[in-house]
């Protein structure tokens, strides 16, 4: 009897401690996906700030790794040709360190978001000084502070051909390689990727393939690729996003997923190119007051098949970043149409997990 008793103790004891376990993987995305890849976000200057302790309590309980959405940005850090503001950008590498977060630096070298002096430059000569000055002073700065950096962001059109940005006009197409070289130089053990947007396409893909063999081909180093991952709702390109896993990994690349989000609301175009907008209107923002459940669902479904997929390939991915918090955070909600409600993330504005992030984390029950 006693001994059928110890028996039934230790068989309680067993099934309370794996409820105990499977409850907090439930409740933590960067516990769930510990074994598999690193789980990010993006931080707005009042997150890096911890203004909010509900939500700062949020990002460390779910991430432990996060990029900068603006504040390292060149406009921001390096507002003027002899001026640059670290203040944030340090408060971030902070951050990081004092919660055991990976930084990932974003962006050295972006044709938007730069600072207005460059629009009054008419010699490529200075444009190089700018071009060379600021990835030495930015990279050397945060050298063994950050984890990686964004050293090249959207270069390409959508047909995969060279986006003529002011550093493809004034510096040629071998500005890309150098920038990898100029900042291997300044931050040697960081590792340094190109991002983009819709380079899971195949056009684009091919694109980028080509800027990655002729980084290469010139002796710098590039350790990844970052696809944004900015995608609608139902209409997720799985097929082309496990084509592109496998096609950059088999140039020796870590992928990563950057700046992830499904966005619930219409849209007449695809991409992320910040220059497009729309006007508003009643028809655009329909969900004010909350999503219908049926649009939950699909959210929550295609989250569900695209974390499968990450993981089908886990072997190839080293993050998965979310651009944004919570839904009250995401820049949908003034992109490409200003004052939408839009609900792209795992969170809700209050912080609340959503059917979605249980669909994700569901998956590793």
């Amino acid at each position: 009897m006693k001994k059928n008793l110890v028996i039934a103790l230790v068989f309680v004891v067993f099934i309370c401690s794996n409820f105990i376990t499977r409850n907090k993987a439930s409740n933590s995305l960067k516990d769930a996906f510990k074994k598999d890849f690193l789980i990010g976000t993006a931080l707005n200057n009042l997150q890096i700030e911890e203004k909010d302790p509900t939500v700062n309590s949020l990002i460390k309980q779910q991430f432990n790794a996060a990029t900068p959405e603006n504040i390292m940005k060149s406009a921001l850090i390096h507002p003027k040709w002899d001026t640059y503001d670290f203040k944030l950008a340090d408060k971030m590498v902070e951050y990081g360190q004092k919660n055991n977060i990976k930084i990932n630096g974003h962006t050295l070298v972006w044709h938007s978001q730069l600072p207005n002096f460059i629009r009054g430059i008419k010699s490529s000569d200075s444009i190089r000084t700018f071009f060379t000055e600021h990835i030495k002073t930015v990279a050397g700065r945060y050298k063994g502070k950050v984890f990686s950096w964004d050293v090249v962001n959207e270069a390409l059109n959508e047909d995969g051909t060279l986006r003529n940005s002011v550093f493809l006009k004034n510096l040629g197409e071998g500005y890309i390689a150098e920038a990898f070289k100029l900042t291997q130089e300044a931050s040697p053990n960081t590792e340094l990727y190109y991002n983009d947007y819709n380079n899971e396409q195949p056009a684009k893909r091919a694109g980028c393939i080509k800027i990655i063999k002729k980084i290469k081909e010139s002796g710098a180093r590039i350790d990844g690729v970052g696809i944004q991952g900015h995608w609608h709702l139902g209409k997720v390109p799985l097929k082309d996003i496990e084509e592109s896993i496998i096609e950059y990994s088999a140039l020796g690349m870590k992928v990563m997923f950057t700046e992830l989000d499904i966005e619930v609301l219409q849209r007449n175009f695809q991409g992320a190119d910040v220059s497009q907008r729309m006007a508003n209107s009643p028809e655009m923002n329909p969900y004010t007051n909350g999503l219908p459940e049926e649009v939950q669902k699909q959210l929550a479904d295609d989250y569900e098949a695209l974390f499968k997929l990450f993981l089908k390939h886990k072997d190839k991915i080293s993050r998965v970043t979310f651009w944004g918090v919570n839904d009250g955070d995401s820049w949908l909600n003034n992109w490409p149409v200003r004052g939408r409600t839009n609900y792209p993330l795992l969170f809700d504005r209050n912080n609340q997990p959503k059917p979605a992030f249980y669909k994700v984390v569901g998956l590793k029950n």
